[in-house]
């Protein structure tokens, strides 16, 4: 029998991938002595948004995610962030692996909602393990199979900066909302009858007319 531990040793931004990617770097190590020849690795990572505090401005854009702080001790619920399929190579006592996680500015997505709403600090992350080891026999002939337990995880407080250097990277000074077609066809109207040179300024001249904030 094998047993694996799991470590999350690190996070950072992607700077040459197609779109927004962090790179967290897991340490897997094998404890017995035994030769593993490959795993085929399932994690799933959640946020747990219970294990941190917010200040006054972050609960305030965390209403539509978590409603009044009142509620919170039956809101604040941890929340998917990414599931993910990887074919470990084999090795023997320890080994580093580079999982990278696709990330979107898309507000409609709860995770990418929260990590806009946090100014600092970290965020509670919650790594579960799962999938199938496959150990080289002592002799070098052939090969078992075992499962990883379903109690195999990993924590890790990721930094908010990273997160923000990251989408900083891919869309500077920017964010990105989605809307219905109807919608946008009716912004670009108001949008060229007040000869408005950007979408900015067309959604400050809307605010400024609503008289919010």
């Amino acid at each position: 029998m094998s047993d694996l531990n799991f470590d999350v040793v690190g996070a950072e931004p992607e700077r040459y991938a197609a779109f927004p990617t962090l790179q967290f770097c897991i340490r897997i190590a094998e404890t017995t002595g035994a030769r593993v020849h490959a795993i085929a690795l399932r994690c799933q990572m959640r946020i747990e948004p219970q294990h941190r505090r917010y200040n006054e401005r972050e609960a305030d854009r965390l209403l539509d995610l978590f409603g009044e702080m009142a509620r919170w001790g039956d809101t604040l619920k941890p929340m998917q962030f990414a599931q993910l399929s990887v074919m470990v190579p084999g090795f023997e006592d320890s080994t580093d692996l580079t999982l990278g996680v696709p990330c979107t500015y898309d507000f409609e997505v709860a995770s990418a909602k929260y990590f806009h709403s946090l100014e600092d600090g970290e965020v509670p992350l919650l790594l579960l393990f799962s999938g199938t080891v496959f150990l080289r026999a002592p002799d070098g002939q052939g090969f078992s199979v075992e499962q990883v337990p379903w109690h195999k995880e990993a924590r890790f407080r990721l930094p908010v900066k990273a997160w923000r250097d990251l989408m900083d990277l891919y869309f500077p000074n920017s964010a990105w909302i989605r809307m219905r077609r109807e919608t946008l066809d009716a912004l670009q109207s108001f949008k060229s009858h007040r000869a408005l040179p950007t979408w900015d300024d067309a959604f400050e001249a809307l605010l400024k007319e609503a008289g919010w904030p």
